[in-house]
């Protein structure tokens, strides 16, 4: 899970690959349509969609001379599910440094 995680991380570190996902999101894409969006050359739109696609967050369809890309269902839960044991992490300590505070203040009011 953690060289899923890396690896997601890693995909997304960019952030021409993060408007990309956004855009992925609500249609298909082909690689021209994306350069053109993103004010990018078509290679360079290329190699972005290609890290995504290695990562696992897009799929690949080819259409006579063209491929259309798209954000592979259910991609981005394994993100999902980091944020919300982080959340969760960050809630249970949380409640220690409120422990620990008022544990503090017990001794020092003794």
């Amino acid at each position: 899970m953690e060289e899923r995680l890396a690896s997601l991380f890693q995909a997304l570190a960019d952030p021409n690959r993060l408007r990309m996902i956004e855009l992925l999101r609500k249609q298909e894409w082909t690689v021209v349509m994306m350069a053109n969006q993103l004010g990018i050359s078509q290679p360079q739109a290329s190699k972005h969609l290609r890290i995504l696609y290695d990562a696992g967050l897009v799929t690949v369809t080819i259409d006579a001379n063209r491929r259309r890309y798209a954000l592979k269902s259910q991609a981005l839960e394994p993100l999902d599910a980091w944020r919300t044991y982080m959340a969760r992490e960050t809630e249970r300590l949380d409640r220690l440094e409120t422990f620990l505070a008022e544990s503090q203040r017990e001794e020092n009011g003794s």
